[in-house]
Order: C-alpha cells, then sequence, then structure tokens
C-alpha cells in the first residue's frame, strides 16, 4: 500500500487543492488496497492463511490517513473563516487616521516621518536609519524633549546622496537624559489607513505605505 502523507497547513487556496488531491489519491489508493487484498483472499495458500491482526492493522493505517486529511480540512476551513472575519472587521479603518505601534515608514517625495513618544525629559535624541536589506543609511539627531515627537528624514544617506522613493526604512532611536541616563521611548506609526490584507494569516492594515499588524492600532481617530 501506498503511504500517503497529509498536507502541511499553510494560508490560501492552496491548501485546499492540496487537500483535496491528497483525498483524492487516498481514494485511489484505497480502491487499489482492496483490490490487492481481495486478490490476496482469494489466492492465499490454505494451510497459512493471512494473518487477522495484520489485515486489521492496514484497515486502521487507511482509514486513520483518511481522518487526518478530513480534519486538515476542516481546520483550514475555520482559519478561512476567521480570516474573513477579522477582516471586515477591520474595514471600517479605511479612510480613518490611524495611529500604531511600529518603526517602519515608506520614502515618499523624498521624505519619511515617524512619530515617537519620549517617556521622559530627553536632552539626547540619536537616531539610525536602515534599509530593507539592514544596511545602515543615515545616522543623526531627532527633536528632543518629552512627551509625543515627530521626526522627519530628506531621504538622504550619511554620504549626502538622494535615495529612491518607495523603499522601506526602518528608524531606531536612543535617548537619554541631561544626566545621561536612557529615556524610553515609543515608536508608533501614524496616517490614513488605506487597505485591508490578510498576511501570512495575520491581517495587516497599510498605513502611510506601511503594512502593520491591526492588532497593533492604539488609536483611531474620525478625518
Amino acid at each position: 500500500m501506498t503511504a500517503v502523507a497529509a498536507p502541511t497547513l499553510t494560508n490560501g487556496s492552496s491548501v485546499g487543492d492540496s487537500i483535496n488531491n491528497s483525498l483524492a489519491s487516498l481514494a485511489n489508493n484505497s480502491t487499489t488496497f482492496l483490490q490487492l487484498l481481495t486478490t490476496q483472499l482469494k489466492n492465499q495458500d490454505p494451510t497459512s492463511p493471512l494473518d487477522t491482526n495484520q489485515f486489521t492493522a492496514q484497515l486502521t493505517q487507511m482509514t486513520g490517513v483518511e481522518q487526518q486529511l478530513l480534519s486538515n480540512q476542516l481546520l483550514q476551513q475555520l482559519v478561512t473563516q476567521s480570516a474573513g472575519s477579522d477582516i471586515s472587521g477591520a474595514v471600517g479603518l479605511i479612510g480613518k487616521d490611524v495611529t500604531a505601534s511600529g518603526e517602519t515608514a515608506t520614502l515618499t517625495a523624498g521624505a519619511a516621518t515617524w512619530q515617537y513618544t519620549l517617556g521622559g525629559q530627553a536632552k539626547n535624541v540619536n537616531v539610525q536609519i536602515t534599509d530593507a536589506n539592514g544596511n545602515v543609511v543615515y545616522t543623526g539627531t531627532a527633536p528632543s524633549g518629552s512627551g509625543p515627537q515627530s521626526f522627519t528624514w530628506n531621504g538622504k544617506n550619511n554620504d549626502g546622496k538622494q535615495l529612491a522613493n518607495g523603499g522601506s526604512y526602518t528608524l531606531s532611536i536612543n535617548a537619554s537624559d541631561s544626566a545621561g541616563n536612557a529615556v524610553d521611548v515609543s515608536d508608533t506609526v501614524k496616517g490614513t489607513a488605506t487597505a485591508i490584507e490578510v498576511v501570512n494569516g495575520q491581517t495587516m492594515v497599510t498605513i502611510a505605505g506601511v503594512q502593520v499588524p491591526v492588532t497593533a492600532i492604539s488609536a483611531v481617530n474620525n478625518t
């Protein structure tokens, strides 16, 4: 009997196709198995008949594989229904001003802006910007003080070269007070929500061209 492996559960329609293909293959294997078993029973040596324990074990194995595939199919249906429910709930965010935790922004019209909150009175605020490959493209300073702040980067790297629009960049911030003690910094992304999409099973909202998990949203305001 040819063994049939259960498909790995991933997101997307390919999972359903994989399960359906496996079920079809299992049905073919079941038919072949029964034909071989019937032939074996007809032609077995009367003095050495088929072991009933072996016969039962083979049937149990075939049934177990079928149950596993059907369980995976049901699980995929539940995941799909859950994702659809999350999207429906998040659609109401589109067109609203949304604030979410995040460190990534898209370079647009030669600039990228990040919002952050200083947890105390900061004298020195140093920033580092890296590209999508993790390369440091800019180091500098950002507004100090306390509470909510905004930092806009002009899109130029440390050599003064203007970088192309459309790239995603990550901001890292280190802040300290007048005594050199570290000050807590909270990174946020703020802008108008323009799209909702499920990516790898997670509902994402697009804010100012950047996708962030809907669970990272901390504030929603009507425009």
